[in-house]
């Protein structure tokens, strides 16, 4: 079954993509998509081993680069797809950004921000949970196994 170029799971296809490349480049492998009036205006995936930054999540990278583009810190009107569930650190950032929605892959029972609170996000933002997650699961999974030597 096609995917409509406008769905959540098109666009967290889209997000699945950056995790790849973060696999590949031997990062946790987290993918994050900025979407604006159904077009993705930014995207990126974990950089903190190439950067040597422990902020450089997928997400805060993303934020970043869509603030850029639409030249505003809010993004009230975006979307942010993200293949795991955000951490407290980014959850607070998407907070001060005001995001419209943030829909989410794989849930994070160890670090996520629910874990703390579901509070952290803004109080206008909608969460979607789980869009296509076992995708974004087995690709952590995966990940870890390698990492391990299994």
């Amino acid at each position: 079954m096609a995917l409509s170029i406008h769905s959540d799971e098109h666009f967290m296809k889209q997000a699945l993509n950056e995790a790849q490349v973060a696999f590949e480049e031997g990062e946790i492998p987290i993918g994050a998509v900025v979407v604006c009036e159904q077009k993705i205006i930014a995207k990126d995936h974990n950089r903190v081993e190439r950067l040597n930054d422990a902020t450089a999540h997928a997400e805060m990278l993303a934020i970043t680069a869509a603030q850029n583009h639409l030249a505003s810190k809010y993004l009230n009107e975006c979307t942010l797809y993200v293949t795991l569930e955000p951490c407290s650190m980014c959850a607070g950032g998407l907070f001060w950004t005001q995001i419209g929605k943030v829909v989410v892959g794989a849930l994070d029972k160890e670090r996520g921000f629910s874990k703390y609170s579901s509070d952290i996000l803004h109080p206008k933002t909608d969460l979607k949970l789980g869009v296509m997650a076992n995708d974004c699961e087995v690709l952590i999974k995966d990940f870890f196994k390698k990492l391990r030597g299994n």
